[in-house]
């Protein structure tokens, strides 16, 4: 018991650790534990904004929907910077180079700052025009642009939370990372309801700004603190060549990854679209629960990154791998319990929401057939991860590419118009594409070149 409280204890500390020694399975928990909370955290700032969203109608709802479609792109690039960040940080950490990781964390920052920048003048210009691109009726446009101009406008903390976040992680350092999204998403979900009671749609907007802000302020101040295992210096922020190149190298294939991800369900949210506004509020209702219970297992497969950089940098070749199919063995058993509560509970979960019928029917049928693929979906993000923190990001972004654009994008569109099953189809499509996914990210795994990327 004690053992146990102790491993609790350091899991959520502002310690940092070396995970190239020692148990496995503690590596596993001490770092899949604050991941998880963490990610848990997120969804339920996804279930609460989707709560208080929903009761004010279809059009806030299909707006938000539309939006994050919007965002799934910033995600991406978010999440491609993030990725390197940790690869990078990992490897250097693991080879005992601090200075290095240090520097990395700096140039890292410099290129998110900019990113962002250029995306919210996009998005503070063509708003309008991106929602309709993306099939929203006048009436939502109308309605909700105000949300989609604060939300990309505002992109610098979703992009700089998820970096900093990367970096704690990269130096084994997850339970800040976790208090900053608790921060950030706790605020939140405060801000939320009151907001939204005074501004309507666009005061969600603004809640999920302020809480963000304020986790990013969190992030930056234990940054800046003595006690970590490296410090920023002023002079790292100068712009590097060599660094810079390196974090681009990996953070350019990483963002490919998710944004070939992304684009797919922009164009399956487009394409649900067409059937109506109460058909992509239900999915958006939809997706927001399973991001509920999907979001912990992403955190637990963040794991196997940090895990595999730091013992590819301390060249522990055999013990990395041993790590990736010991975290993939734990998600499968989450997301076997997450199938089964979908299953059993789905469309009790989605009238806590909604007792609209026709959006009832739409989330219900959404949950209950992506589903089907949540057990075999929890191994392939650990293995891809994997990829990841090895900074080999390009061998998912073939395979994503393969899959999502290649596979699930016509065959989504075949079975949803030139089948009986209309929108049912791509939900469909999407289960099919996670088993093809997943196995052949395992085989690629299998055969071990991710082992002598060198960084």
């Amino acid at each position: 018991m004690n053992r146990v409280t102790t491993i609790l204890k350091q899991s959520f500390s502002n310690n940092t650790y070396d995970y190239t020694k020692g148990s496995i399975n503690t590596a596993i928990i001490m770092l899949a534990l604050p991941m998880l909370m963490e990610m848990v955290m997120e969804s339920l700032f996804a279930i609460v904004d989707t709560y208080f969203v929903s009761k004010l109608g279809t059009l806030a709802l299909a707006t938000v929907g539309l939006t994050e479609s919007l965002l799934s792109i910033v995600y991406s690039l978010a999440m491609g910077l993030s990725m390197a960040a940790t690869a990078i940080v990992a490897m250097r950490v693991g080879e005992k180079n601090y200075t290095a990781a240090a520097k990395t964390s700096a140039q890292t920052i410099v290129l998110t700052i900019i990113l962002s920048l250029s995306i919210a003048i996009v998005g503070l210009l063509f708003a309008k025009q991106l929602l309709s691109a993306l099939g929203a009726s006048a009436q939502v446009i109308q309605y909700g642009s105000n949300y989609t101009y604060i939300a990309l406008g505002g992109n610098i903390v979703i992009v700089m939370l998820f970096v900093l976040n990367g970096i704690f992680r990269g130096a084994g350092n997850a339970g800040i990372a976790f208090r900053s999204l608790l921060i950030a998403n706790g605020i939140n979900i405060i801000c939320c309801p009151i907001f939204i009671n005074y501004y309507g749609i666009t005061g969600a907007a603004l809640a999920t700004l302020v809480g963000r802000t304020c986790g990013v302020i969190y992030q930056i101040y234990n940054l800046t603190q003595s006690n970590n295992l490296f410090t920023i210096l002023k002079s790292y922020y100068k712009p590097h060549k060599a660094t810079i190149i390196n974090i681009l190298n990996i953070a350019w294939s990483a963002s490919l990854q998710f944004i070939i991800a992304s684009g797919s369900w922009i164009f399956l949210s487009k394409l649900i679209a067409n059937f109506g506004d109460s058909a992509i509020a239900g999915y958006t209702i939809a997706i927001r629960i399973l991001l509920f219970f999907i979001m912990p297992a992403w955190g637990i497969s963040n794991a196997a990154a940090t895990l595999v950089g730091q013992n590819l940098g301390a060249m522990q070749y055999l013990r990395a791998e041993a790590c990736v199919w010991q975290t993939a063995k734990v998600n499968a058993l989450f997301m076997a319990l997450v199938t089964l509560t979908s299953l059993l509970f789905g469309s009790s979960i989605v009238q806590f929401f909604t007792h609209n019928s026709s959006l009832v029917i739409v989330a219900t049928q959404a949950m209950h057939i992506l589903s089907i693929g949540y057990i075999v979906y929890g191994i392939g993000m650990v293995v891809l991860n994997a990829f990841n923190g090895a900074s080999d990001s390009r061998t998912p972004s073939l395979i994503n590419f393969l899959g999502y654009w290649c596979l699930q994008i016509p065959l989504a569109w075949f079975i949803a118009t030139q089948t009986k099953y209309g929108m049912a189809g791509v939900f469909y499509a999407i289960v099919i594409t996670e088993f093809l996914v997943t196995l052949t990210s395992c085989y690629l795994f299998k055969q071990g070149k991710w082992k002598q990327k060198k960084i």
